[in-house]
């Protein structure tokens, strides 16, 4: 069975229905440091500079642009907060934890 950063997301219908918590909690075993409020998966990062984080914002971009899911993300000078949810379906998907290994993948040495 494929890791979540292996997959790749897909399209969901109309009315595909969003993760219940448990399944929610489950992922969230699999991407560390991201946590859910209720309403998105989150995770902060720090950085050294400017350079640094605009790298980081750069490479989130093209992970984004690869799986056609997007996140909002806060930029600062030397910080990134990074949160995903789906909104075609009002919630939390796997789409989302997906992305999110992706990020863990070229953030976790």
């Amino acid at each position: 069975m494929p890791t979540l950063a292996q997959m790749k997301c897909r399209p969901l219908p109309s009315g595909t229905p969003a993760l219940a918590r448990t399944r929610i909690d489950a992922l969230l075993k699999e991407v560390p440091g991201w946590s859910y409020d209720g309403k998105v998966i989150s995770k902060e990062w720090s950085f050294k500079d400017y350079h640094q984080t605009m790298a980081f914002v750069n490479a989130v971009a093209w992970v984004a642009h690869r799986e056609d899911h997007h996140p909002d993300m806060s930029v600062g000078y030397n910080r990134c907060r990074v949160e995903f949810s789906t909104h075609s379906i009002g919630g939390i998907s796997e789409n989302d934890f997906i992305c999110a290994a992706k990020i863990e993948a070229f953030t976790t040495p």
